[in-house]
């Protein structure tokens, strides 16, 4: 693969979060920027069938991604799960998440958790002038967090995690005064999970609020050009309804939001800074005001500015909420058959798909996949499939005895 074709492969991997072609073509297309693309990239195969729903469905050892205060509603005493994407498939061969997770229940309340991420962008084979053509790079972004979370009554948890990111996408072959970055970042959640009567059926109810990647700024040039890292409010709820001995439904709802602010437009600019008269633009002038408002804006400021800086207003920011619906049925605590549908608003990214998947479950292991069916024909994401080989830990002690 030669430089062009690696550089249009990362941008297309950026652009699956930002598709610019919106079906309403008067639609403005201003999405929210940010850096470690893979950070946003559901990992596992079961929120994968649900519509990359997972704030408040019933706990499972991948958890640490979607709500990390889920772990001490855990049955099992500790769990290891291994995942795997191929990712943007429709544009590239070599690109693909690793996912590992695992958690270990400390006494009947508390929980450790944590994971590795691995995001590669293959092998890239240079033909930079005044390099050798042999030449080849292996960019890639990863992330390693660790967590704890405990159990404060017999129906809420909050938990918190520390995390680690790592993005070497190997610029300095390409722009001069670039190198790899990492930034720290750390994750709070909480969880509620009871049991409610629907008529005769008692019914499991599950809500839960996570605020992610809060933390440091990345930069690839210095200081001077730090880019945000994808902070996130997520909140969701969810429904399990038991039929009878062996078979149960849930439902499941999540919302999520970027905590990051968005880029100053041209015309925010001309508007609040020419009083309107474009006549006056100065390219130059327009970069230094981005830098002012944008690029030099601490992390936590964004946060907050994240809730009220859309050029839009109000609307635009309730279009940077996306949200997921999903289901899934369980025969046995051993089939399970799931399907979801996420949104994202065409102004945003138009990331609109419906997802199916399935698992099987024994008392050493699970096997589950996810499959994704956009319903954009022009969408990278449409045919991602994804694997999860999760192990009880309890049911391989049990085995070995």
């Amino acid at each position: 693969m030669k430089i062009k074709k690696i550089l249009l492969a990362i941008g297309c991997c950026s652009m699956s979060f930002v598709m610019a072609h919106a079906d309403d073509k008067n639609t403005t297309f201003n999405p929210v920027e940010h850096a470690v693309i893979s950070q946003t990239i559901a990992p596992d195969a079961r929120a994968a069938g649900m519509g990359d729903v997972g704030v408040a469905t019933d706990p499972d050892v991948n958890s640490q991604y979607w709500n990390l205060a889920k772990y001490p509603f855990c049955i099992s005493r500790a769990g290891v799960a291994l995942n795997y994407t191929p990712w943007l498939r429709q544009l590239v061969n070599d690109i693909d998440l690793a996912y590992v997770a695992g958690y270990y229940r400390i006494g009947d309340y508390g929980a450790l958790s944590g994971s590795l991420r691995y995001f590669s962008l293959g092998e890239v084979y240079t033909d930079a002038e005044g390099l050798d053509e042999s030449m080849t790079v292996k960019p890639y972004e990863m992330a390693l967090d660790v967590a704890y979370s405990r159990m404060l009554s017999e129906t809420f948890s909050l938990g918190v995690g520390l995390r680690w990111i790592y993005s070497d996408l190997r610029y300095d072959y390409f722009s001069e005064g670039s190198k790899p970055a990492s930034a720290f970042a750390a994750d709070i959640a909480m969880y509620y999970n009871n049991y409610m009567m629907l008529g005769n059926r008692e019914c499991q109810l599950g809500l839960g609020a996570t605020v992610t990647n809060i933390g440091s700024k990345i930069s690839f040039y210095g200081d001077d050009e730090s880019q945000f890292i994808p902070a996130n409010l997520r909140v969701g709820a969810s429904l399990l309804v038991p039929v009878d001995e062996y078979n149960r439904f849930t439902l499941a709802f999540d919302a999520n939001k970027l905590l990051v602010p968005t880029v100053p437009t041209m015309q925010q600019y001309i508007d609040k800074e020419l009083g309107g008269d474009d006549t006056r633009y100065n390219a130059s002038e327009y970069q230094q005001y981005v830098r002012e408002q944008y690029s030099d804006m601490s992390s936590i400021k964004g946060i907050f500015t994240s809730f009220s800086d859309a050029p839009g207003g109000f609307k635009e920011e309730l279009e940077e909420i996306q949200w997921s619906v999903g289901a899934e049925y369980v025969y046995n605590d051993q089939f399970s058959l799931r399907a979801g549908y996420h949104h994202e608003s065409e102004s945003k990214g138009n990331r609109k798909y419906f997802t199916v998947g399935g698992g099987f479950r024994m008392n050493v292991f699970s096997l589950d996949v996810g499959y994704v069916i956009s319903t954009a024909q022009t969408n990278p994401l449409d045919q991602t499939l994804r694997f999860t080989l999760a192990f009880d830990m309890d049911g391989l002690k049990d085995l070995f005895k």
